[in-house]
């Protein structure tokens, strides 16, 4: 279990149920990949990051608390750390600015903290908040930067949660589309790449199924710890609020900032493959019922403007109704689709089971779920194959018409000391970017409309399940010291190699 801890979106979906066993790599060096000009001309290159993982500065200049600080002050990650330092990026945003210029990116994501900007999460602007984001936009686009902008990456002001419930409660709508109405009426002008929500069919999930992230709600016997909640209807109320509170953004920013602005607006979605554990019927069907509960749960409503029928013929009752209005209101409200892509799952059928406390999400999709043998069964230390990006991308270009999509993350844990000589040669991490990117090549090849890679994450940060036992960063961050100084791993200096050759001389384009 050890072993894959760090893969924090595909494992924590599934770590309160499955089996976890090493599966095994595929090193596609053979694709033909040399340097970013094999890929198309406005191409975006980035890297990534959220507020609460790496601003730190949580009780500076007004900032209130999310509900990731109420979760972490509670003790509740593994290793009892917290974001409230983290990267201290609050007070070397500059430096980070001139980092990423150094290395090449086109573009760097990022998340507002709603707390901070709003501080009870409605009501007037905090203007310290305010000038901090100015500041860091400014300086990105001083350096030919995109600020790519992610408005809820996981976290809501623990404000909302106490007064009603954050996203459980169809007010939560009418507050998001505020929030959102205000940054993009503030930074708007220079932010042209917009995200309503980072992985919603997550958040709902660990947060209100098992509840083992905040707002940790859940209900026995499915959740971990939960002292209030309904692990059988909540995962469905909070994404369909999520979902609305989305297409209300969307639509605000259509209507009122987009013609001025010339700016893009989507929703970002954990994106893993799913694959069967063999050709029996029940294990293919097991995989189409999982990718519809994973995948079709945003994406059909996004598209069709409605859940997979899938969906609506298992989870019944509890699965919210969308009206005429709402499924308009969805259907084309992105104008790109973020995927965060990690690895496969496979998985097996499971006989669907009743019980007197009802169905949750995990019995509701009845299958097993493994990080077993590769699908290749070439045997390493990490659970990844990169031809798992393709067959994600050849799934969603054939069952969702092609939609733009920017992969928004992609990267490879590491774990123990993070800033020695070992950590800091980190080879493994460069031939799975390499092969992530040499797939993302061939799936755009074939006629997929991705525009846009980024590497989770720009540097070590908190992170969510494990706090600061394992590290994606490009760059190291010595937690140790007071000053949080950076060291560039060889990750850093690949990335930076592959992106300097043969770059495009063109000026890059908006999706």
């Amino acid at each position: 279990m050890a072993r894959v801890m760090g893969l924090l979106p595909c494992l924590i979906l599934f770590m309160c149920l499955y089996t976890v066993v090493v599966v095994g790599a595929y090193s596609q060096l053979s694709n033909g990949l040399k340097s970013r000009s094999d890929f198309p001309t406005g191409f975006v290159f980035g890297a990534g990051s959220s507020a609460y993982q790496i601003e730190g500065a949580a009780a500076e200049d007004g900032r209130k608390p999310s509900i990731w600080d109420t979760y972490t002050h509670a003790g509740k990650v593994v290793d009892k750390g917290t974001g409230d330092i983290a990267s201290d990026q609050y007070h070397h945003y500059k430096e980070d600015v001139k980092l990423m210029h150094d290395m090449g990116l086109d573009a760097y994501r990022f998340s507002f903290s709603w707390n901070r900007l709003i501080l009870d999460g409605h009501g007037a602007i905090n203007p310290k908040g305010l000038n901090y984001y100015n500041n860091l936009i400014n300086e990105l686009v001083s350096y030919g930067i995109e600020p790519h902008v992610t408005l809820s990456h996981l976290d809501i002001p623990q404000s909302l949660q106490d007064e009603y419930d954050g996203y459980l409660n169809p007010k939560f709508i009418k507050d998001f589309t505020a929030y959102a109405d205000i940054c993009f009426k503030e930074f708007g002008d220079r932010v042209k790449h917009w995200i309503t929500f980072n992985e919603p069919n997550i958040q709902t999930i660990v947060g209100n199924d098992v509840g083992i992230l905040p707002p940790s709600r859940c209900s026995y016997p499915f959740g971990v710890n939960c002292s209030i909640g309904n692990s059988t209807t909540e995962p469905y109320i909070g994404a369909h609020t999520i979902l609305l509170s989305h297409a209300s953004a969307a639509q605000l920013y259509r209507e009122k900032y987009q013609r001025i602005q010339r700016g893009q607006i989507g929703i970002t979605i954990l994106a893993m493959w799913i694959e069967p554990v063999s050709d029996s019927p029940k294990d293919i069907a097991a995989k189409q019922r999982m990718l519809d509960f994973h995948l079709g749960w945003f994406l059909d409503p996004l598209v069709y403007g409605d859940y997979p029928a899938t969906m609506r013929n298992i989870v019944g009752s509890r699965l919210p109704l969308f009206t005429e209005y709402d499924s308009n209101q969805l259907k084309n409200s992105c104008d790109f689709i973020g995927l965060n892509h990690y690895s496969a799952l496979l998985v097996e059928d499971l006989p669907t089971t009743f019980s007197k406390y009802g169905s949750d999400y995990y019995d509701d999709i009845s299958v097993k779920g493994f990080f077993s043998k590769s699908l290749y069964n070439i045997e390493s230390t990490y659970p990844w194959d990169s031809r798992s990006l393709q067959r994600m991308l050849e799934y969603v270009k054939v069952k969702y018409k092609n939609p733009a999509v920017v992969i928004h993350e992609n990267g490879l844990p590491a774990y123990g000391e993070n800033c020695n000589a070992q950590a800091l040669n980190d080879t493994e991490r460069i031939e799975y970017l390499q092969s992530y990117i040499g797939s993302l090549l061939l799936s755009i090849r074939n006629g997929s409309d991705v525009r846009g890679y980024f590497v989770w994450s720009f540097m070590d940060c908190f992170e969510l399940v494990g706090g600061y036992r394992f590290y994606y960063g490009l760059y190291a961050v010595d937690f140790n010291d007071s000053k949080r100084k950076r060291y560039p791993r060889m990750s850093a200096k690949w990335f930076t190699s592959f992106l300097a050759k043969e770059k495009n001389k063109e000026e890059i384009s908006s999706y």
